[in-house]
């Protein structure tokens, strides 16, 4: 055992020689056969984390009716399963950071479709109440984890392309499952759905564990072993390791291919001294201060882009007196709206504008305009009032892909990337409680020219948090908005 520990320091020391002598890090590279597997990879998982998440409020009512079970019981569920999700993301984040966040993606892809297939087949409504809940908080072990995955991998700029092509994932999703549903319901019935997406799930779980490795860039497609915080105890941030490859047993009849897994350590943790937020904890003043101004954001985009996609269909109908049939329109226009509003404040986050608070300042503007000009011409035109409802929603989604995803990334140097992670994204679903709530009941009290000037109130106060935070952020990420990743 001792001769093996002296090979392994011998073999770390001289990697880190060798990384030293070489300035690039390497990177995988989205071109690459790796990264393209692991983009696919994710934003497959992301799919399929949605079919399995929202496939229950597509066939709702067709569930109230087929099982005679009250609108109250039936929504329950939902709540529940939002709550859950919420409340897990903080668990998962804290569980990111400490475990091998490829295993935890599994385990909610598993345990989600387990969920999937109990309640079709365990139909009374306390049953399916329980098993909605538990999804929920399986749905949450998926996330933060994968940012996690993804920042250890890619610089910065790889990181940033491939966040939009793994959030085309929930748009695809969202589409596919309200296609679906209606030719499910006619084939078999509502309960065909939930095993559909459940045999989905099951599938990709396979081709995840046999795919991972590879996608990493693992040596050989090795199995991947993850360090959840950086080990720079002498302040130098040298030997800090993120990622690592192996098998788990090291042995002295393979010193060789030790050597070349502890040097492909050594190139993946190399710079971390240089990373935003080295020898700075994550609950530190300023850092608090700055995470509580993008949290606050982050529930304003929540409250607006759920709070737009619930109601609009019922502002629509009840304000120009249109049939549900816009119901299902929107479903489906929305979902593509949104992947041209990614795509672009991608591109605008890239070429344009570095900085992640002022870009999502600006888009948060642009959210603005949006619903000024819906309160202002309230019901001058049914079509008018959709496309600017529409646009509202793609840029809260590009609100959404910078400070929820581009953030996170920069929060490396502390080790609390899939902690922020975490945080930041049950702040959304903050917010989306806010607004499944909250609007309903005031369109009930006052009106949906309440609610509207209520959104575009909410839009210019997460505008203004960003603004205030361009400083702060300037300052913590060290001016490497444009350089590499955390």
């Amino acid at each position: 055992m001792e001769s093996i520990e002296k090979t392994e320091t011998a073999v770390s020391t001289g990697a880190t020689d060798r990384a030293a002598a070489d300035d690039k890090t390497e990177w995988i590279a989205m071109g690459d056969k790796a990264g393209k597997l692991l983009v696919f990879l994710c934003a497959a998982c992301y799919f399929v984390s949605y079919i399995t998440r929202i496939n229950y409020g597509a066939v709702i009512l067709e569930i109230q009716r087929a099982e005679g079970i009250t609108k109250t019981a039936v929504s329950m569920a939902v709540t529940g399963s939002f709550v859950t999700y919420g409340a897990g993301q903080l668990v998962s984040g804290w569980m990111g950071d400490r475990m091998r966040p490829d295993r935890l993606i599994l385990a909610g892809i598993l345990l989600s479709a387990g969920m999937n297939v109990c309640v079709p087949t365990f139909t009374e409504p306390g049953l399916i109440l329980a098993f909605w809940c538990v999804n929920g908080f399986a749905q949450a072990l998926i996330w933060p984890p994968m940012v996690k995955i993804l920042s250890a991998c890619l610089d910065q700029e790889q990181y940033k392309k491939a966040c939009v092509r793994v959030t085309w994932g929930s748009s695809v999703a969202t589409i596919a499952v309200y296609l679906l549903a209606p030719l499910c319901i006619v084939w078999k019935g509502w309960k065909s759905l939930f095993y559909l997406c459940a045999g989905i799930a099951l599938c990709f779980a396979v081709l995840w564990v046999r795919s991972i490795g590879r996608a990493c860039g693992m040596p050989d497609g090795g199995k991947v072993t993850w360090r959840g915080r950086e080990d720079s105890k002498d302040g130098a941030g040298g030997k800090a390791r993120e990622i690592g490859a192996g098998t788990g047993n090291v042995k002295t009849g393979k010193q060789e291919k030790t050597k070349d897994m502890l040097s492909w350590q050594q190139s993946r943790g190399r710079e971390s001294d240089k990373l935003p937020g080295s020898g700075r904890g994550l609950f530190s003043g300023k850092t608090c201060l700055l995470l509580g101004c993008i949290m606050t954001a982050i529930v304003m985009q929540g409250t607006l882009r759920d709070g737009i996609t619930t109601w609009m269909p019922s502002y629509i109908s009840e304000t120009f007196h249109l049939g549900s049939a816009i119901s299902i329109l929107s479903g489906v226009l929305l979902p593509i709206f949104s992947i041209l509003c990614l795509e672009l404040v991608s591109i605008l986050n890239r070429k344009l504008i570095p900085n992640e608070m002022l870009c999502a300042g600006m888009v948060f503007l642009a959210g603005f305009s949006s619903t000024l000009l819906l309160a202002l011409l309230p019901s001058l035109h049914a079509g008018l009032s959709v496309f600017l409802s529409a646009l509202a929603t793609g840029c809260m989604y590009g609100v959404n892909l910078i400070l929820v995803s581009m953030v996170p990334p920069y929060f490396k140097g502390c080790g609390k990337v899939s902690t922020v992670s975490g945080m930041l994204n049950s702040c959304t679903y903050v917010g989306s409680a806010i607004s499944s709530y909250g609007i309903a009941w005031v369109a009930g009290q006052w009106g949906w020219m309440v609610v509207i000037w209520l959104w575009a109130a909410a839009a210019a106060v997460g505008t203004l948090f960003c603004f205030g935070s361009i400083r702060r952020w300037r300052q913590f990420s060290g001016g490497q908005e444009s350089g590499r990743a955390a």
